[in-house]
């Protein structure tokens, strides 16, 4: 994947890149939507000439003008109606693939990311991203339409009339000008304003996890006072955005307004006679009088429109930033695909050699034989859980290597080796799903079996649907014993012949710590290699031998 550098692009370089996968549709959806600006000329000369042969006392014709403008209308709709979907398909196909783009490189990450936590991130692939949606079918459009219809109907203005023409080619400029120096505030505006939704996340994402401690702590109203500031924050900076978009809008009506008012002053009078210049050749005539007047608004239309979506721009450019400076924080990747692959052959053995974890940390020399249990204990920070990692392939070191079942392990055998091993994290994690799709993961085994090992029916017995119990990602609805039980039980799932445990017993009391124990050694009896990190020395006595990474 690349990963481009916002410093060293453009912003149109960088808008470009994003907008890519959408390029064909944008550029179908642009055309269309200018062919659909481009009849109102062609509608407008049906009118005016038929106003003109009225004016003339000619009313033979007034039935087909009718029936022409209603053709045209009709074909106009269904060429707005074209190029709307193709917009919509392109805003869908861009934040689809970008979306996708961010699924996969959270995948194979093996640490947290620079760019922020998950609610950050999750900001940032969930509503941040749809902001590129108005821009591509709003603003893009629009912008092409600016760039073709304001000079065919100046051209027609001038055709008709040089004094119509003047007015529209001086105030036409002005608009762009006053939006370009409202832009640079609204991006600004945007960008302040897309950080913090950011912030508010991770803020929320850290507080939710930490909701039992703080209930305990009795911090709930210094937390609630916090969030409520900087969910004001927010709130100012979001209005700043919308104040920036109004005052666009309001600056594009204003020399709108002036432009249309002076062409219809112009025209009527020379229709009075009162003024008799600025026409080629003459009296400027009404069929042609009628025809600028029904020119002069549409020739700001596409700039109206433009301004209502300029904001769209303002958001989409912010994003795009994000997008990138998250794409240039490469970070760490895991080894493999993280798919399914056979199980790699060889002894269960480990060996890490001369390692260095992500944090700098040296590991001591740790070779750890099929069938053999051991604890790796030491205080926190001593690298007990970055070892486990190490040796699932979840990392890779700064320095030295690991040899996994007489293999060095590498980004080829990283998936066949996991398919041997059984992981017991820390933190339990869950899908959003049943309980039985949680403890096998799509994977085939005997599912009685690891129930029985885990100790776990008695849990199951408790819930309302057993194994079909849907859970949320925090497993709502079980306590921190019986999670841990289904971790273990998903662990032993599939009959690993290597368990990793990191801190299997934490926090648990001593009857649930017990039955945990109980199941991991009953499994690791049968020739399982078990490696466990633990504070716990009453566990670690249990193992054949303990190595202490505090003494390194």
């Amino acid at each position: 994947m690349d990963t481009p550098s916002v410093q060293n692009s453009s912003a149109s370089d960088r808008m470009a890149t994003i907008l890519a996968p959408g390029l064909r549709a944008r550029k179908k959806s642009a055309v269309l939507s200018v062919l659909a600006a481009l009849i109102w000329p062609l509608q407008a000369a049906v009118v005016a000439r038929a106003f003109g042969q009225l004016l003339a006392g000619e009313t033979a014709s007034a039935l087909w003008a009718a029936l022409i403008f209603a053709t045209l209308g009709i074909v106009r709709a269904g060429l707005s109606y074209l190029a709307e979907a193709q917009a919509q398909h392109a805003a869908d196909h861009i934040t689809a693939k970008i979306r996708a783009d961010i699924i996969a490189r959270e995948a194979i990450r093996s640490d947290e990311s620079a760019f922020g936590g998950a609610g950050g991130i999750s900001a940032l692939a969930s509503e941040k991203l749809d902001l590129l949606i108005p821009f591509v079918t709003r603003y893009a459009p629009a912008q092409a339409r600016v760039m073709v219809v304001p000079v065919v109907i100046l051209a027609l203005a001038f055709w008709y009339s040089w004094a119509a023409g003047a007015v529209l080619l001086i105030s036409g400029p002005l608009i762009p000008v006053f939006m370009a120096l409202v832009g640079m505030a609204a991006k600004e505006a945007s960008a302040r304003q897309m950080t913090e939704i950011g912030t508010l996340n991770d803020f929320l994402v850290e507080r939710l996890s930490a909701l039992a401690d703080i209930r305990l702590l009795g911090a709930g109203p210094a937390v609630l006072q916090g969030f409520a500031s900087q969910a004001a924050d927010l709130r100012r900076r979001t209005m700043a955005v919308l104040a920036v978009a109004f005052l666009s809008s309001t600056v594009l009506e204003l020399f709108a307004a002036i432009g249309v008012a002076m062409v219809a002053v112009y025209v009527g009078f020379s229709l009075l006679g009162v003024l008799e210049f600025g026409a080629w050749g003459g009296q400027l005539m009404p069929t042609a009088g009628i025809f600028l007047l029904l020119l002069a608004p549409e020739f700001y239309q596409p700039l109206r429109d433009l301004s209502a979506a300029w904001h769209d721009k303002a958001a989409a450019t912010a994003v795009i930033d994000e997008i990138y400076a998250y794409r240039a924080d490469t970070g760490h990747r895991l080894q493999g695909t993280g798919g399914q692959a056979a199980p790699l052959p060889g002894p269960a053995s480990v060996v890490l050699s001369g390692c260095h974890t992500l944090s700098g940390r040296p590991l001591p020399e740790i070779s750890i034989a099929p069938g053999e249990h051991v604890a790796l204990v030491g205080p926190s920070g001593a690298g007990k859980t970055s070892a486990l990692r190490l040796m699932a392939g979840l990392e890779v070191p700064v320095t030295g290597h690991v040899m996994v079942a007489d293999h060095p392990l590498n980004e080829a055998n990283a998936d066949r080796w996991r398919a041997r091993l059984g992981w017991m994290p820390q933190a339990p994690h869950f899908l959003t799903g049943s309980v039985q799709r949680n403890l096998t993961l799509g994977r085939h085994g005997d599912i009685a079996k690891a129930i029985d090992t885990a100790a776990l029916q008695k849990v199951l017995d408790t819930l309302p649907q057993g194994l079909a119990t849907q859970l949320g990602e925090t497993g709502g609805g079980l306590s921190g014993g019986e999670a841990r039980r289904l971790m273990l039980a998903r662990a032993i799932f599939g009959t690993p012949d290597l368990i990793l445990a990191d801190e299997p017993t934490a926090d648990l009391d001593g009857d649930t710590a017990r039955a945990v124990t109980h199941g991991l050694l009953e499994y690791a009896a049968r020739g399982v290699t078990l490696v466990i990190a633990t504070h716990d020395r009453d566990l670690a006595a249990q193992m054949d031998r303990i190595i202490d990474l505090g003494a390194v």
